[in-house]
């Protein structure tokens, strides 16, 4: 399983994003290889509001459709509790509670790997794919 990242998502979407054709690549790459791509809903809510503002509506809406392929956990209170302390805990200005939200469900998961561009993820121990 590998954790997919907002940072990921829009690199995807944007051909003109620097990170275009490495993510394009290593999504590919990731697709061949079976592994499972889990995301949580901050994420879904994050990365359309992101699409749909620079990219437009047709861009979020498209990744909407695409995401019900991926797993997709729902925060809870709990879990939404637990990322506020990681964000006070971390304690620095540009990682988000979304972020923080990625690793409290990374860490209960298991998970170790994460497609992102975002180098708060090996910050945190994760191995960026």
């Amino acid at each position: 399983m590998i954790f997919l990242d907002t940072s990921a998502i829009y690199a995807l979407a944007d051909k003109s994003d620097p990170n275009h054709t490495t993510a394009y690549d290593k999504f590919q790459n990731i697709l061949k290889s079976g592994e499972i791509f889990l995301l949580h809903n901050y994420i879904l809510l994050e990365s359309v509001a992101l699409l749909q503002a620079r990219l437009g509506l047709p861009s979020a809406v498209l990744f909407l459709r695409n995401a019900k392929s991926f797993e997709i956990e729902w925060i809870d209170r709990d879990s939404h509790e637990e990322a506020e302390h990681e964000l006070e805990r971390i304690g620095k200005r540009g990682t988000s509670l979304v972020d923080c939200t990625s690793f409290v469900v990374m860490r209960r998961r298991g998970v170790k790997k994460v497609f992102a561009f975002d180098p708060d993820f090996q910050d945190q121990g994760f191995s960026l794919y």
